[in-house]
């Protein structure tokens, strides 16, 4: 890290409406520096970047680039100053190919002037292999999974040659072997000169990459400290303004607490899809079993199948032929949709909530109550007195932070947002909960919040299979934990004792302590 200034940031507010989303920050990042932005959704942390990156424009301060002042006029003329963004919901064309969004605006011509596709797939791959990313340049970016487009975003950014770049929860999506080559080419960017702006929950990405990290709270500078040199719970503390100890007093449940009969029985679980489905990896023989009052947690490199194994058990996986036995509370359970999952007591909490559980501009309330307004209506209308009830109760009992219920739920913070959507399936009084990446994109406040949340789920008896990237959440909230390889069950560790090291030897093919490797 030189002590060369590339941008200042001074006296930066902004309002939105009567909430100060920033008051006075000052931020200051230099050349090879990696500068990392905490703070709890709602900090501040997406409002600055928004301005630095032109989103924003109408803000109070100054700017500086190179000793220069700026004033954005939008995001082109901050990205024609150098400045280029990785946002945490990722900025793709679902219908273009993965080459055609990384080169879209900048696509390459041939002599006649025409789209030069062969020097475009080169392109891709040429910034897609640093990441380690194998990615089909011609597929369709609408048909990769959460963590590989947001590969293709990584790289999309990468291929600007950028002065400064911004990197919003890079990680969210990410499996830790890919984990691992984002922070290799973070590593030659800072020794190139590159300025990066990164901001994540995971505290021990921060201080395994970060030279500085500035906390934000409610819209203000909490501190600007080493994260290399400085404790845990100091950062912490400065995030959220209380003890980090108070944030994470959860754990598995009592070891000695009787076995409760199987909520879910999976036995030798497999699936044939009609045609092909690039990019899936769909159950090849997976068994398992979640009792009542229990977390188990599902492990496994990106394509591993957690994803589609949970799909399939809400009926939300494409349609083919399907061997093995699945039984739910002792019955035959195979649904045919979501709906029918649903009644039968199941709710999913997907991976990507902004497009896959939630319609932004829809109220509060109202997504809260969609799963279950068959429980709210009499003789075919809805009971607008239930259905306010209802909705007070769960923002009640989940602490969902929103002006009001008839706020737009994408006004609300990523943390929150999550909330609405278990709040949503917990009104349906589900007996089995399944979780895809239930706290991505979420601060180290609202997890804790999720976890206490799961904890007391499955003690009032409700069975939760959870899967997740996170090795520190699966060991520190799962009663076991089962590792899918390939599209099958290869592992079965006990949460208490296990280390993310067993949890990875078994995902990628090593011996597994604790369980069979099929």
């Amino acid at each position: 890290m030189s002590d060369q200034v590339v941008v200042a940031m001074s006296g930066i507010a902004k309002r939105f409406g009567g909430v100060h989303a920033l008051r006075g920050v000052d931020l200051v990042l230099r050349a090879g520096e990696v500068h990392a932005l905490l703070g709890e959704n709602g900090a501040g942390k997406s409002t600055l970047i928004n301005i630095l990156s032109g989103v924003v424009t109408d803000h109070d301060g100054r700017i500086s680039i190179g000793g220069d002042p700026v004033r954005f006029a939008g995001p082109a003329a901050a990205q024609a100053a150098g400045i280029a963004t990785i946002h945490q919901e990722l900025d793709l064309v679902p219908a273009l190919s993965v080459a055609e969004n990384l080169v879209l605006g900048r696509e390459p011509r041939t002599r006649l002037r025409t789209l030069d596709r062969r020097a475009m797939t080169r392109t891709a791959r040429d910034w897609l292999g640093p990441l380690g990313a194998e990615i089909d340049p011609r597929r369709p970016v609408g048909s990769l999974r959460v963590g590989e487009q947001q590969l293709v975003e990584i790289a999309k950014a990468l291929s600007l040659d950028a002065r400064v770049l911004i990197m919003d929860e890079p990680t969210a999506a990410l499996a830790d072997a890919e984990v691992r080559r984002l922070m290799s080419t973070i590593r030659a960017l800072r020794e190139r000169g590159v300025a990066v702006v990164y901001i994540s929950h995971r505290l021990e990405e921060i201080e395994h990459i970060a030279d500085r990290a500035t906390v934000l709270r409610n819209g203000e500078v909490a501190g600007t400290l080493r994260p290399d040199r400085a404790d845990r719970q100091r950062i912490i503390t400065l995030m959220v303004g209380r003890p980090a100890q108070a944030l994470f007093d959860v754990g598995p449940a009592d070891a000695e607490r009787p076995a409760e009969p199987p909520v879910l029985q999976v036995d030798d679980l497999a699936v044939r899809p009609r045609g092909t489905r690039p990019g899936r990896c769909e159950p090849a023989g997976v068994s398992l079993t979640v009792r009542a009052g229990e977390i188990v947690g599902l492990a496994g490199l990106m394509g591993a199948g957690r994803t589609e194994l949970l799909e399939t058990l809400y009926g939300a996986g494409p349609p083919g032929r399907r061997s093995g036995q699945v039984r739910l509370a002792g019955r035959p359970y195979a649904p045919r949709g979501p709906r029918a999952a649903l009644r039968a007591g199941v709710g999913f909490v997907p991976e990507d909530r902004r497009h896959c559980a939630l319609v932004l501009e829809h109220p509060v309330g109202r997504s809260i109550v969609l799963a279950a307004l068959r429980r709210l209506t009499t003789a075919g209308f809805v009971r607008a007195a239930r259905e306010r009830d209802a909705v007070r109760q769960q923002v009640a009992a989940l602490a969902i932070r929103t002006s009001s219920a008839a706020a737009p739920v994408g006004s609300l913070s990523g943390g929150n947002q999550q909330k609405v959507v278990f709040a949503r399936h917990l009104l349906t009084r589900p007996r089995l909960l399944l979780l895809d990446e239930p706290t991505r994109g979420v601060d180290v406040g609202a997890k804790a919040e999720i976890y206490r949340l799961l904890r007391r789920l499955a003690d009032d008896g409700m069975g939760i299979l959870l899967a997740s990237s996170e090795l520190p959440e699966l060991t520190g909230v799962c009663d076991r934990i089962v590792v899918l390889r390939r599209g099958r069950a290869v592992a079965e560790l006990p949460a208490d004792g296990c280390t993310g090291e067993d949890i990875l030897t078994a995902a990628m093919g090593g011996a597994s302590a604790g369980g069979d490797d099929r």
